[in-house]
């Protein structure tokens, strides 16, 4: 009786034990050998697995760095400090970039867009679009639907009114909505950008009326209010050149349609007298003729004749002018 227990078990064991063994030299026989940075990059990534970076994830992103087939700042999650933290773990040194935040060019709400047809249906704006564009009038307008909502993962985007609204605090530049809008109506922008066109539409000014009291009519005022050359009107839209722009807000002002987003306040700068050492480098620069002052005198601001470009407190050799 105790034979017939012990010689199963015996034999079990055994085999176990047997193939324990295989696959333990299988193991170190077909072991890959895996980068041991990757690891450590793969730990200094935020784990969002947003697919931002254009890999499947972060382990996969980890990987193409360590490959070489990545920019250790290809992370738009993790932003500066994340770029850091790789690039010391690979030995390189990364040149800090600005953080990019999504913006949506349409400011054609409910009560500001007319709409050719109420739309029944599923809540996408893929699938609203295929109908005809969507249920605005405007073929460019935002469908308002809520796609890109959908695929944020960080909870930066909501619907008011008709139109999509970007949380910037929020937003972590991972680029999903921008692929998702049916309409190309969502850019990534430099954060420290606060002027940009809330419309993307090319119709001439006469059918932009039809469709929208808000819409950009390319009347081409904005282009030639801007003393940087930052602003020009190409398909009947006016485009923002970022690298030129300095938020002067003076398109902003001078629109008829209101539908260029400018900075919330514009500061003065005012000038520290006892710092002044009169070098005149502020007085060029200034294309508003709003400093004053001689060569080697103290300059002052006339008020109201700036516009808070802050362009005089970037040159300013002394650092002597401050926005108030």
């Amino acid at each position: 009786m105790i034979n017939e227990i012990v010689a199963p078990v015996l034999s079990l064991g055994g085999l176990g034990l047997a193939f324990g063994s295989l696959l333990a030299y299988a193991s170190k026989k077909f072991a890959v050998e895996v980068d041991e940075r990757v690891p450590k990059v793969t730990e200094a990534l935020p784990g969002a697995n947003c697919g931002g970076c254009g890999y499947a994830g972060c382990g996969a992103f980890a990987v193409a760095v360590v490959e070489g087939r990545a920019p250790v700042d290809g992370c738009p999650v993790g932003g500066a400090a994340c770029a850091s933290a790789v690039a010391e773990i690979m030995g390189v040194t990364v040149e800090q970039s600005e953080r990019k935040v999504a913006r949506v060019l349409c400011h054609g709400t409910k009560d500001k867009a007319r709409e050719k047809y109420e739309y029944y249906g599923i809540e996408d704006c893929v699938a609203a679009s295929k109908l005809g564009g969507g249920g605005k009038s405007c073929a460019y307008g935002c469908t308002g639907l809520g796609t890109c909502v959908k695929v944020c993962q960080f909870d930066a985007i909501k619907i008011e009114n008709g139109v999509a609204v970007v949380d910037a605090e929020k937003c972590t530049a991972c680029g999903k909505c921008v692929s998702a809008c049916p309409k190309n109506i969502i850019e990534l922008v430099p954060e420290s950008q606060a002027t940009w066109v809330m419309c993307k539409s090319k119709d001439k000014g006469k059918d932009v009326k039809e469709h929208c009291d808000v819409g950009c009519i390319g009347c081409k005022i904005c282009e030639k209010t801007c003393k940087f050359d930052a602003v020009h009107v190409i398909d009947n839209i006016a485009i923002i050149d970022y690298d030129k722009c300095v938020n002067c807000s003076q398109c902003v002002v001078k629109c008829p349609k209101k539908i260029i987003h400018g900075k919330p306040e514009i500061k003065k700068a005012y000038i520290h007298e006892d710092a002044c050492i009169g070098c005149t480098i502020c007085s060029k620069q200034c294309k508003f003729d709003a400093i004053e002052g001689e060569l080697k005198a103290k300059h002052k601001i006339i008020e109201e004749k700036c516009v808070g470009c802050e362009q005089c407190v970037v040159k300013c050799p002394k650092k002597c002018i401050e926005m108030r």
